[in-house]
């Protein structure tokens, strides 16, 4: 097993708008960014599957005039270290554990995308008490990332599709690489109502779909997508217990979801059924929960609306704002 440092791969990387520094976590060197008002709250934020730290760019521009804010790559993405066999919920929730310890260095509220979401909610369940204030659970794929989950689909009955083409054609990082190869292979394999609501999900503006790898792709390792469509990222830890011992107030915000009506096969992050659940979780861990729903959203509203992303957080985050109640 050879982990791969941002050193390992230099040319990978471009540079960005937020100076970028690097925190020693013993397994791990975790890259980050840093934006606000050192006095400000503290808000981490943690990126979806295949997005690097500048997923939050224009985002953290608007938040950093409300919250002291983190941005990170989670091991295995961006500059972070690259661990092959060692993608996990509990290995990225405790890799961010000790960033809280030795970078934020008080109680932050968290807020994660998809996987990202995920790994918030394992915070806002496992993290050391006082560490986290509250979560936002943004289009995160509770029970449908899970191979055996306790309510609806899989990640074999959704996402897990993606995640197994990301994995064969381009290979445990990037062993194989062969972007073309799983180009020509899309049409073929997935279902049209699922390319169809893949386009929804993660809209781009005609002409700029790239001839090769994104730049997020690039800064991924595809061994991610095999530790989810396998299962082994989330066998050791059950979404609904890790949702059941959740300490702290949570804010759902659920996006563009289809079920097919002949396969049952979901594209979005999960379906209302499993949203739902989600909720009655929360509030039977005795915490408030706040659900919105933007059902016309792409899956990342802080890259599609970065404001309205960001006045969703500071409205629902603000010290005397009334309860945010569900519009879905």
């Amino acid at each position: 097993m050879t982990y791969l440092e941002a050193d390992s791969h230099p040319d990978l990387f471009v540079p960005h708008s937020f100076e970028e520094h690097v925190v020693d976590l013993g397994e791990i060197r975790m890259n980050y960014a840093v934006a606000g008002d050192p006095e400000s709250p503290a808000l981490l934020l943690i990126p979806s599957q295949s997005e690097s730290w500048w997923g939050y760019e224009q985002a953290m521009k608007p938040l950093a005039e409300h919250f002291r804010v983190f941005a990170v790559d989670l091991r295995g993405q961006g500059r972070s270290t690259w661990t092959p066999g060692r993608y996990t919920l509990d290995t990225f929730g405790a890799d961010l554990v000790r960033f809280i310890d030795l970078v934020v260095e008080r109680p932050t509220l968290v807020s994660g995308l998809s996987s990202g979401g995920t790994i918030a909610a394992w915070l806002c369940a496992f993290a050391k008490p006082g560490q986290i204030l509250g979560g936002v659970w943004e289009d995160a794929p509770f029970f449908a990332s899970e191979a055996n989950p306790a309510c609806g689909q899989s990640v074999h009955q959704g996402m897990g599709l993606t995640f197994e083409l990301w994995n064969k054609y381009l290979g445990d990082q990037w062993s194989i690489g062969d972007w073309a190869g799983m180009q020509q292979a899309l049409p073929r394999v997935m279902p049209r109502s699922t390319l169809q609501g893949l386009a929804r999900m993660f809209p781009m503006p005609p002409g700029e779909r790239p001839a090769g790898p994104p730049q997020n792709m690039k800064e991924y390792d595809p061994e991610w997508g095999r530790a989810f469509a396998s299962g082994s990222a989330t066998a050791s830890c059950d979404h609904e217990n890790m949702i059941s011992n959740v300490k702290v107030p949570i804010l759902i915000t659920h996006h563009f979801r289809q079920v097919d009506e002949h396969t049952g096969r979901l594209t979005g992050a999960m379906t209302d059924f499993q949203a739902q659940r989600v909720q009655e979780l929360v509030q039977k861990a005795g915490q408030p929960v706040s659900y919105l729903s933007f059902p016309d959203m792409g899956h990342a509203m802080h890259r599609s609306d970065p404001r309205l992303f960001a006045e969703t957080i500071i409205e629902w985050a603000a010290p005397s704002r009334p309860s945010v109640g569900s519009d879905g």
